[in-house]
């Protein structure tokens, strides 16, 4: 490909070129979410990641005609390969312009990376760990993305297809649910009767307790417990962890946070947990290439503390799994339909779920969900 020039990012200088490219590319776009400017520098910085305690990566950029013309992150994820027993290298962050030569280009380099260190399949797209927005696009290309997950232009899976050897190796689905005017009725029945037989109870939450009182480590366990046995998923250290809540807390209105607590237990263990945010994509949006200064915070304030969105983002949700059969996920629905209404949300973005995930869909049930959007991770033999 003698039009194209494969670099790999070594400088700071370059890595800000790397962050800048998705803001160039997409500016205007309508439906993109562009991530803040120091959340991803603080993610792909290799001294300030806890990921890259169980992670390798390189970062390269293509350029065509002496431009900047597309970009990818190649990861080796050596805790989710051990674990899952695969020689795996992922790629990530890659955006392009439409020439399959860029993209074919930019996939190839990862190729090399992983075939150099012994990896014998690419997969992605994916991140570090599944904090990490994960999954193509495929369907779903004039509905407005969030915070935590991908957009892109529907040329890129296209790209895919055509330069051939990449087939599907997990499908994503997402799911808008209209806030109810009344707490649907199988949903207060269930969480009374919960109440009463297993003696399960909600958990509000106080910033004290989130950070000086244990519980957002508490939080992040369950998560990785429940997470567990979902695709290419790798645990969190405790320094993640604590990396995740500086990056996520400052964002929570605690009311919008519920946990389920099991009161048979002696500590009360926390058995549940529902952390959702005021949608942040239109803020974001204003945000000059993602920075918040020197206006593009006070349209997040907005977002976050004075109603000016009307969407929700379900940003993680996890029951363990003994407890799912008990209607645990009925109480945390319960307490958190009355705050949206509150607020006046008018409706819910459920983030991405495994197709093929029937329980957690399942939860959706009562709140009438709407498909609107799918993606995919690809892989290909090396």
């Amino acid at each position: 490909m003698p039009n194209v020039e494969i670099k790999k990012v070594e400088t700071k200088k370059e890595l800000k070129a790397f962050i800048n490219f998705h803001y160039d590319l997409y500016k205007g776009n309508a439906y993109d979410t562009p991530t803040l400017f120091l959340d991803d520098w603080n993610t792909l910085s290799k001294d300030k990641n806890a990921a890259f305690e169980f992670c390798d990566a390189e970062y390269f950029l293509a350029y065509k005609d002496g431009k900047i013309a597309g970009r990818v992150a190649a990861i080796i994820n050596k805790r989710a390969n051990e674990k899952w027993g695969t020689k795996s290298v992922r790629f990530g962050w890659i955006d392009f312009i439409d020439d399959i030569e860029v993209s074919g280009a930019l996939l190839k380099a990862v190729e090399d990376y992983g075939r150099e260190r012994g990896m014998r399949q690419v997969v992605g797209p994916l991140g570090f760990t599944d904090m990490d927005p994960e999954g193509m696009l495929t369907w779903g290309f004039d509905q407005l993305g969030t915070m935590a997950t991908i957009y892109n232009y529907p040329y890129y899976p296209q790209h895919m297809e055509r330069l051939g050897g990449w087939e599907k190796d997990n499908d994503y689905v997402e799911f808008k649910m209209m806030v109810p005017k009344e707490v649907p009725e199988k949903y207060v029945k269930i969480a009374q009767m919960v109440e009463k037989r297993y003696n399960l109870h909600v958990k509000k939450f106080t910033k004290k307790e989130v950070y000086k009182g244990g519980y957002g480590l508490r939080m992040f366990h369950l998560i990785n417990d429940t997470f567990k046995d979902l695709y290419g998923y790798s645990e969190m250290s405790d320094k993640q962890i604590r990396q995740y809540l500086d990056m996520w807390m400052p964002l929570v209105d605690f009311n919008l946070v519920t946990g389920i607590e099991d009161w048979n237990t002696p500590d009360h263990e926390l058995i549940g947990i529902g952390i959702t945010i005021p949608s942040l994509a239109r803020a974001l949006q204003k945000c000059p290439r993602g920075r918040l200064l020197p206006f593009g915070w006070w349209h997040v304030l907005r977002a976050l503390k004075f109603g000016k969105t009307k969407i929700v983002d379900l940003l993680l949700i996890g029951v363990k799994p003994e407890y799912r059969s008990k209607g645990a996920n009925a109480l945390m629905f319960a307490d958190l339909i009355p705050w949206y209404q509150k607020y006046g949300y008018e409706w819910g973005e459920s983030q991405v779920e495994m197709e093929t995930n029937a329980n957690v869909q399942g939860q959706w049930q009562y709140l009438d969900p709407i498909h609107h959007k799918s993606r995919r991770c690809f892989k290909k033999i090396l």
